[in-house]
């Protein structure tokens, strides 16, 4: 069976007897969690809630600088911002590599799931001659460029495709965007402390990431 130019292979075993399976539950399980804080907060404090909620969704857009300025704009502190944006990239990673790995191995059949995986796939494949001839450190700085194109999502499918262990995939991917998301924060408090003009600036980095997935929010919308 194929999708688009990726052969699926057959299904071995059941998905919790993957790693990918068990990579999976763990994405869920922290996915659980931010909707149980989300829902706290929507009692005791909906404004936060709310601007949780956005910074998540900026992130699935993958607009990790989007989902910190949100929260720069909240008032949230430095620590808190830094925190809660790397616990987000850490669930959608976790998401996103399992569901495309097991829908490769024809676990998971949907097919729109198979057509964002070969998405992904076509995505990864464009930067990993880039990275191959420099192993883990070629991944851990391409996650680390502060760039929508070189998100934690695209990195660990290279990862995967370069037949990296998945403990080495991900401690690159994590450690990457640890480091981009903590030159982020430093770039917004330095913003904040010496200029006037930083919602502007959030505002506009904002407005990039929707204009550059215009063509998708409209297919939802249709």
């Amino acid at each position: 069976m194929k999708t688009g130019s990726i052969k699926l292979a057959s299904p071995k075993g059941k998905i919790y007897q993957t790693p990918e399976g068990i990579i999976l539950w763990g994405g869920v399980l922290l996915t659980v969690a931010l909707m149980a804080m989300i829902a706290w907060f929507a009692v005791t404090d909906p404004p936060k809630a709310g601007n949780l909620l956005l910074a998540f969704l900026a992130h699935i857009f993958g607009g990790r600088a989007a989902g910190i300025g949100l929260c720069f704009m909240a008032g949230f502190n430095l620590g808190w911002t830094l925190l809660y944006n790397f616990y987000l990239e850490i669930l959608i990673v976790c998401l996103a590599y399992s569901v495309f790995i097991l829908s490769m191995s024809n676990h998971i059949k949907f097919k729109w799931v198979m057509h964002v995986s070969v998405a992904m796939k076509n995505k990864a494949e464009k930067h990993k001659d880039k990275i191959e001839k420099y192993g883990w450190i070629g991944l851990f700085l391409f996650v680390m460029i502060p760039l929508p194109v070189t998100g934690p999502v695209t990195g660990s499918i290279i990862g995967y495709l370069l037949n990296i262990h998945v403990g080495r995939n991900f401690s690159a991917v994590f450690l990457g965007t640890f480091a981009a998301i903590l030159s982020w924060v430093i770039f917004f408090d330095f913003l904040e402390q010496h200029v006037h003009v930083i919602q502007y600036v959030i505002m506009g980095i904002i407005f990039i990431v929707l204009l550059s997935h215009l063509k998708t929010i409209k297919r939802w919308l249709a």
